[in-house]
């Protein structure tokens, strides 16, 4: 029997926590989706650190998240994990109280996500009003632009990197009146984060239904990348997910290069399954990451899959951390 939840007036099966960030909401904000059957967690997890400690050399810095490290590991627990494999950041631990912490350790929150009610670091945010983290969505130019503001301060005063931008879905409005919409609520915070020294990193999310919603607005990159290019700020980009690119379109290299003044932010994820990105799955990775660091690629790149059903989450954790390593 599937336990569930009641968020947002909608029963949600708990295991739906392993569904990306619009997934979910988009559960509350358009016609609902049945989450994917989970499988069996991986072994070991709770995930412990690695020893000997993983020293990268890359030029650009990697980062993980609750995904791969498991929804039950203390923030502490998770800093220790991330310091032992040479992570420097670690995307949506978003609760200022957990900052201090991260900030002990030499991590930092490399990508801020601005939670209805809050920062939160939980693996499931909670939901938040029509047009909360959906900027294709004309609601979002009200409570949410005005909480947005209050982000890009909070990232700036506390040394956060990026903040994220979610485009939301195509229930309510298609790809043209969405664009126009995620135009119009950039040109509102651009100057801002320009001014912070923020960047604002809208991410790329399929539309298959696997991590993503069935109707994801920003599914395809040319999209993205053509909103961000009406924008045309420095500190609005695109957080392009290999997982979710891959997906969707494919052509990652050409992509990636034709583009890459344009990205801010990159998520790995092996296909299929979303799990560690070694050669049991279709993506060369290891191109990936001599393509983005021939590039001069200086930001982050974070691990966002889970480890697949009876791995060692430590040991596929640290391997694709080296894979990454170019």
């Amino acid at each position: 029997m599937v336990r569930r939840q009641l968020l947002g007036g909608l029963a949600i099966p708990v295991g739906a926590a392993l569904l990306g960030l619009s997934s979910r909401r988009a559960l509350a904000q358009g016609p609902a989706a049945g989450p994917p059957t989970l499988p069996p967690p991986p072994k070991q997890w709770p995930i412990k650190p690695s020893a000997p400690p993983l020293k990268l050399k890359g030029p650009y810095k990697q980062g993980l998240t609750r995904m791969v490290l498991g929804p039950e590991l203390s923030t502490e627990a998770c800093c220790q994990v991330a310091v032992s494999l040479g992570a420097k950041g670690l995307d949506f631990f978003s609760d200022p109280k957990d900052w201090p912490i991260l900030k002990k350790y030499g991590l930092v929150c490399s990508m801020y996500r601005p939670d209805f009610g809050g920062g939160s670091s939980a693996w499931r945010p909670p939901f938040g009003p029509p047009g909360w983290g959906a900027i294709g969505m004309t609601q979002a130019q009200g409570d949410y632009l005005a909480e947005f503001h209050k982000a890009i301060d909070l990232a700036a005063d506390n040394g956060l990197p990026n903040v994220i931008l979610l485009a939301g879905t195509r229930h309510t409005v298609n790809y043209e009146q969405g664009a126009q919409n995620a135009v119009a609520f950039c040109n509102q915070v651009k100057a801002h984060a320009e001014q912070r020294g923020v960047t604002l990193c809208m991410e790329l999310i399929n539309s298959h239904g696997v991590g993503g919603p069935p109707l994801s607005l920003f599914d395809h990159a040319k999209w993205g990348f053509d909103v961000v290019k009406q924008v045309g700020s420095p500190r609005v980009k695109v957080l392009y997910d290999v997982f979710h690119a891959q997906m969707m379109d494919g052509n990652l290299i050409k992509t990636i290069t034709d583009n890459f003044d344009l990205i801010g932010h990159f998520h790995t994820g092996g296909v299929p399954g979303r799990h560690e990105i070694d050669d049991s799955q279709e993506i060369n990775y290891r191109l990936v990451a001599k393509t983005i660091a021939s590039l001069g690629y200086t930001g982050f790149v974070t691990h966002e899959w889970t480890p697949s059903p009876g791995s060692d989450a430590l040991t596929v954790l640290r391997r694709s951390m080296e894979i990454m390593d170019a």
